[in-house]
């Protein structure tokens, strides 16, 4: 049987399944504690807000910063604040980044859909 969440504010279906959850114990710069995060959502059952705020935020002690420039999700049905989207998911692409000049260079993302663990209910 397959699982499927919705909004607990409103109990409309987000399309979540359990089958694009992260595997547990995966580690994230920004943390997991009391979320749930998935590698795919159905964008048409969200609403997507992007926050710029410049100040100093402490997510973990090994991710913080002065500017924070993040995605807010909500529910389409009811807006209620579902989560964020993070970009420290796995690397999109293997080896020492690009022209092999080392990990100082900056390698690309996959985003990763952070529901808060409250905002969800299975269906």
């Amino acid at each position: 049987m397959a699982v499927a969440y919705g909004c607990a504010a409103c109990g409309a279906d987000l399309n979540l399944s359990a089958a694009y959850i992260y595997p547990p114990g995966t580690y994230f710069e920004a943390g997991d504690k009391g979320t749930t995060s998935f590698s795919w959502v159905d964008e048409s059952k969200l609403r997507m807000t992007v926050e710029d705020k410049l100040r100093p935020f402490f997510e973990t002690v090994n991710y913080w910063g002065i500017q924070r420039r993040r995605t807010c999700l909500q529910c389409a049905a009811c807006a209620a604040v579902l989560g964020h989207i993070y970009d420290d998911g796995p690397p999109l692409m293997h080896g020492t980044g690009q022209l092999g000049f080392g990990p100082s260079q900056v390698i690309p993302r996959a985003p990763r859909y952070r529901f808060k663990t409250k905002a969800l209910r299975l269906l």
